[in-house]
């Protein structure tokens, strides 16, 4: 896929992804925002905030490499290298596989409030800068540290799939986290 076709496929996603969160959590009350679905599972608030987590690594690893790559003359094919495929095969919002979370980057458990809201849609205004900024610069250089080791670089191109899949899977979570919030509670007689 060519470079400009791609971005601007992750600029809607990321534009319905903020969408999303405003209309679909930022009203939500305090004890909504916090219900988990059971012991293990995630609360809507410890979603946004595990994504916040990745956003404050990679944002300005993403913002650094744009300033530091080139202008392409023309559109070019987004290429992956391996860590790139992997790394998007573990996000993939569509994928079933479960993954275990890097404990520092996992939420549960931890006292939140609505604040990792807004802390989300600043983050996504950033992200949509950034992938408006990424018309102007070679998305295949390899240029962005793999969060879990920094020897791997994933190339700009990579990196920026990688945060806008990664918040679909996990925005999913919490659409799904919402409903159960809202399901009327049976009780058994």
């Amino acid at each position: 896929m060519n470079s400009t076709t791609f971005l601007n496929q992750l600029q809607q996603l990321a534009q319905a992804q903020k969408s999303t969160v405003r209309t679909e959590f930022l009203l939500l009350d305090s004890s909504a925002l916090n219900f988990k679905p059971h012991a293990t599972g995630w609360s809507i608030l410890e979603c946004l905030e595990h994504l916040n987590r990745y956003s404050r690594f990679y944002l300005p690893h993403v913002e650094i490499a744009l300033s530091a790559t080139a202008t392409p003359l023309t559109p070019q094919e987004v290429r992956y290298s391996w860590i790139g495929k992997k790394s998007l095969e573990v996000v993939n919002p569509n994928g079933t596989k479960k993954h275990k979370t890097l404990k520092h980057m996992n939420p549960h458990n931890s006292h939140l409030t609505e604040g990792v809201i807004d802390e989300f849609l600043q983050h996504q205004d950033k992200l949509l800068q950034l992938l408006a900024t990424a018309a102007k610069a070679d998305l295949n250089k390899k240029a962005i540290p793999v969060e879990f080791f920094r020897l791997l670089k994933m190339r700009l191109g990579e990196a920026l799939e990688f945060l806008v899949l990664h918040q679909q899977r996990h925005l999913q979570q919490a659409q799904g986290v919402k409903a159960q919030v809202q399901q009327p509670i049976s009780l058994v007689m």
